[in-house]
């Protein structure tokens, strides 16, 4: 019943900067934790960052920490995710994602996905 689009994504040069939406509709998430991911051609799919329901939690990797930053504002169902710095290696697919848990940092909690927006970073 919950859908999530994503918006945002395009191609940029290293050392830019790109802001992501994720836009959920069919249901408030005010109390649900979201997520960006991040899936790279013939590679696994892994987390950018984290945020908890009342957006007081924020969760990182170590290669994301320092450049990318979620935030989320509930009054919009919106969830963003800012990237600076982006380097090559960050070219992937996005995709911004709900769980019925108030945070988790586990890809496997999350429930509804979107369908993700390409980022595309050149050297």
């Amino acid at each position: 019943q919950v859908r999530l689009v994503e918006s945002g994504g395009g191609l940029v040069q290293a050392g830019d900067s790109l802001r992501l939406s994720c836009a959920a509709s069919g249901r408030t998430f005010t109390s649900d934790g979201m997520g960006w991911f991040r899936q790279a051609p013939e590679k696994e799919r892994e987390i950018v960052a984290v945020i908890s329901g009342s957006g007081g939690r924020t969760y990182y990797p170590d290669s994301m920490k320092g450049r990318f930053t979620i935030s989320r504002d509930n009054a919009k169902n919106t969830v963003y995710l800012q990237m600076n710095s982006l380097k090559p290696e960050d070219t992937a697919v996005y995709y911004c994602a709900g769980t019925d848990y108030s945070y988790s940092p586990y890809p496997s909690h999350y429930d509804y996905w979107g369908q993700g927006t390409q980022v595309t970073v050149s050297s």
